[in-house]
């Protein structure tokens, strides 16, 4: 229970009420004088987004100066930067091809006046070099997933697109990006018979051109849907002496634990929490990689997302989710969500603000809990402190103080239980001054106020403006340390960011 001298103060800064039983229990010591080890900020250094033609829009150009500005994230990465919207490939009245990069710049260009560089996803196969033109995928904007024409073809368009880049931005520039060779190939965005063998000889075929205009890019695979093709990737790249800078996979909290991990896991692990199983396998992915003939090549997981039904994407769940990502990934360069907006229109425009979508920012601009989830582990430090407990990130700042990442996390099908913490803090002032601030269901959660507004399919920009100003961060709130305690009451799936001063 609290301190009864901090009671008042937390009654009305923290304390939740609660219609069901009382809350559980916990209590966490945390050594601020405890040895800290680097900490970066691997789950904001990318985020995804729809296909590169999207990027043209002004509606997401504003969710990436918005998203940049709660993160400074560094990448995004996009499909179909090939699609024939974009307008790169064309053939002549003699079938000589002639390439048209105007769009190219204007999307790259786009990117960079706003301080974010492009994971260049090479996707999809333009239509006049497709083996099969009518191979066309499912989604709204029908991209063609052959296999090319001709392979002679492919490289020259691989190889005058590089240059054509290297001269437009300059080696030092392009060489700080990353180009991943297609998109989840192992599943139906990819037409090639056999679908490895055939990938493999497409990744092959693309790093050599890459490597050929400048050994300076980066490029890697397999682009994978569920962490596949992984070792097998890596021991193809060696034996073949071909290219391989990073390794890059997919991975979403709602997938089966053995699509995810291989049927061969222990029975324990069959039930595994849903949040818990991308970093899992992240970690999974990361021994085969150490196993590998490449045991220093970087890990970039370059999709992931919490579980798509029931709307959890629009609502304060994310928040616990991510930290909870945060909490576990090891050894991950980039954990980069998808996507940083719901602009994006895999199924067709949207028809309503809030539909589940994968973003941080609903249709429109309207900024969703997860927007404000990952403004407040930004403030994270970037010196981690060892903590025993399963819910509580501790960083150090440069300036000796702490920031203090808490949840309480309702794991999906379960039923919601509020829960008591209470922090004992020592090596730090016992009346150190702190400061809180929060997200959870009655705290920059958007779904109420626009539940309040009428739900409207289509807000007005006076609505937008209206739902992000009644949804934003509070200001921290200040309190103090009582004995070195602090006890929080914290409803489920609440975020709470804590500063205690040095």
């Amino acid at each position: 229970m609290p301190h009864p001298t901090i009671r008042p103060l937390l009654a009305f800064f923290l304390t939740l009420t609660f219609a069901c039983s009382a809350p559980a229990q916990q209590h966490i010591h945390i050594d601020a004088s405890a040895p800290a080890t680097p900490f970066p900020h691997f789950w904001e250094e990318m985020f995804g987004s729809g296909r590169a033609i999207l990027s043209l829009r002004e509606s997401y150009r504003d969710d990436l100066r918005a998203v940049k500005q709660a993160t400074d994230f560094h990448y995004v990465r996009f499909h179909a930067i090939l699609h024939d919207e974009v307008g790169v490939y064309n053939e002549d009245e003699h079938g000589n091809p002639v390439y048209n990069f105007t769009y190219v710049d204007e999307i790259y260009d786009g990117l960079l006046k706003n301080g974010v560089k492009p994971v260049v996803e090479i996707s999809f196969m333009p239509r006049k070099l497709a083996f099969n033109p009518d191979a066309l995928h499912p989604f709204w904007y029908k991209q063609n997933v052959s296999p090319p024409k001709s392979m002679e073809r492919w490289d020259d368009l691989i190889g005058h697109f590089a240059q054509h880049l290297v001269d437009r931005y300059g080696i030092d520039e392009v060489s700080s990006w990353y180009f991943e060779v297609w998109n989840e190939p192992n599943i139906d965005f990819w037409g090639g018979i056999p679908r490895m063998e055939s990938y493999f000889d497409l990744y092959a075929h693309t790093a050599n051109d890459l490597k050929h205009v400048n050994s300076r890019l980066r490029v890697g695979g397999p682009a994978t849907a569920a962490a596949a093709w992984i070792p097998e990737f890596l021991k193809f790249t060696s034996t073949n002496h071909v290219p391989v800078d990073f390794v890059s996979t997919h991975g979403y909290d709602d997938e089966p634990v053995e699509r995810l991990l291989g049927s061969d896991q222990p029975l324990r692990d069959k039930d595994m929490p849903e949040e818990d199983r991308v970093c899992a396998a992240a970690n999974h992915v990361r021994k085969q990689i150490d196993a590998s003939a490449y045991p220093h090549l970087p890990l970039l997981w370059t999709e992931w997302n919490v579980p798509g039904r029931d709307r959890l994407r629009d609502t304060p769940y994310v928040g616990p989710a991510l930290a909870e990502a945060v909490r576990t990934c090891r050894d991950v360069q980039a954990l980069s969500f998808w996507t940083f907006s719901d602009v994006f229109e895999e199924g067709g425009p949207a028809q309503r603000s809030f539909d589940g979508q994968f973003g941080l920012r609903a249709t429109g601009g309207i900024n969703k809990a997860s927007f404000y989830d990952f403004a407040l582990l930004h403030k994270l430090g970037t010196q981690r402190i060892a903590s025993d407990a399963d819910d509580i990130v501790v960083t150090k700042l440069p300036d000796g103080s702490l920031a203090i990442a808490l949840w309480n996390l309702a794991p999906t099908g379960q039923s919601p239980v509020p829960k008591s913490v209470t922090l004992d803090l020592t090596g730090i002032a016992k009346d150190a001054k702190i400061t809180i601030q929060r997200v959870d269901d009655n705290h920059s959660n958007v779904m109420k106020p626009y539940a309040a507004m009428g739900s409207p399919s289509y807000p007005k920009p006076e609505q937008v403006e209206q739902l992000n100003r009644e949804t934003v961060l509070e200001p921290p709130q200040p309190l103090s340390l009582t004995h070195g305690s602090l006890t929080l009451n914290m409803d489920t799936n609440a975020l709470v960011l804590i500063k205690v001063a040095p």
